[in-house]
């Protein structure tokens, strides 16, 4: 009895091992790295504070919304058109499991951002950046980071 009492604390450990909390500056190198400063018209601090607003820079946060979808990873990327979560056999235009975008390896996660940004609605196409981030003052999200 008491093993199952504990599995839930285990389990949550485990997502940690694979996950990853990165530090502002630690994600905005990641981000700087990956060309993602200018894309789409996009600073490299929109980026970071996407990050932040949607995450805490945590890629292994799972969000289950109201449409029995998940958000998934450091983007919160959702199950209902951008990853196969094996329940819903949505359209999955990143061509990936929502799985992926929980490892501390965010390439492909932001592979498929970059791919959600190319749409009509840019980074407007996350609350958390058009609520907290959009046309607001952004530098401080990079004040001390060496890129």
């Amino acid at each position: 009895m008491k093993v199952f009492l504990l599995l839930p604390f285990f389990l949550c450990l485990l997502s940690r091992v694979w996950g990853k909390i990165f530090g502002r500056c630690e994600l905005a190198q990641v981000f700087h790295k990956a060309g993602l400063d200018g894309y789409r018209g996009y600073s490299l601090a929109d980026w970071v504070c996407l990050a932040f607003y949607e995450s805490h820079f945590d890629t292994s946060v799972v969000d289950h919304e109201a449409d029995g979808s998940t958000s998934n990873g450091i983007f919160q990327i959702n199950s209902h058109y951008w990853c196969e979560d094996y329940k819903h056999f949505k359209p999955n235009l990143c061509e990936m499991h929502c799985t992926d975008l929980l490892t501390s390896n965010i390439n492909d996660d932001i592979v498929c951002a970059m791919r959600i940004a190319q749409g009509p609605r840019g980074l407007g196409s996350w609350m958390g950046w058009r609520e907290n981030c959009e046309g607001l003052e952004l530098k401080n999200w990079l004040k001390g980071c060496e890129l």
